[in-house]
């Protein structure tokens, strides 16, 4: 079965790896914060390349020295407006991934007996909330069809149809653009603007 087609860091080669490691885009879900949502999903393809690997392993970046880790992070370009800190939560991220799903980041999801137990698992990773934990059940179900029973419920509004809320509802430019200009109006609207 061929990897999905996503379009979240909107480059052809970050999105490929993307779609074909799961650790990438749960690294990308974990970078989308406090940083443009593109951004964030290129990081994990950009770390492959500076590691000089294809693909990511959980063993190896959880392994990885942490100031040496931190430096891959921090660049030149930094992958993260605040590299240490997001250097510390992907180690943090990749143990995880390695102590309680055997190194494989799909896992998580795949055996997931309910959309509840799936939504528990994400909100226990380091660096990810209430939020990011609905936004990814979000993401994985309509992007990835990875839908247990209840999917929707759990992601909340990110679940809906025609939405453009989240990183769940990013296909291509456009929908970026809808998605960027709606978390525009949520932060305008929370400072009390119109």
């Amino acid at each position: 079965m061929a990897p999905p087609t996503l379009r979240l860091a909107q480059d052809p080669d970050a999105d490929a790896l993307l779609a074909s490691n799961p650790l990438a885009l749960l690294m990308g879900m974990l970078l989308d914060q406090q940083f443009p949502l593109e951004w964030a999903f290129r990081g994990p393809w950009r770390l492959a390349q500076r590691m000089e690997r294809s693909s990511l392993d959980a063993a190896e970046i959880a392994d990885w020295e942490p100031e040496a880790f931190v430096k891959l992070m921090a660049g030149p370009p930094a992958l993260h407006r605040y590299p240490a800190a997001m250097a510390e939560r992907v180690q943090a991220l990749c143990r995880v991934v390695v102590d309680q799903y055997g190194g494989d980041a799909a896992a998580l999801w795949e055996t997931a007996g309910t959309a509840k137990e799936l939504l528990a698992r994400l909100r226990a990773l380091p660096g990810f909330g209430e939020q990011k934990a609905r936004i990814f059940v979000a993401l994985l179900g309509k992007q990835l069809g990875v839908r247990p029973e209840g999917w929707r419920e759990v992601a909340g509004p990110y679940g809906e149809d025609g939405s453009r809320r989240s990183a769940a509802d990013v296909t291509d430019p456009e929908t970026l653009a809808e998605v960027r200009a709606f978390k525009q109006a949520a932060k305008r609207a929370a400072k009390g603007g119109s």
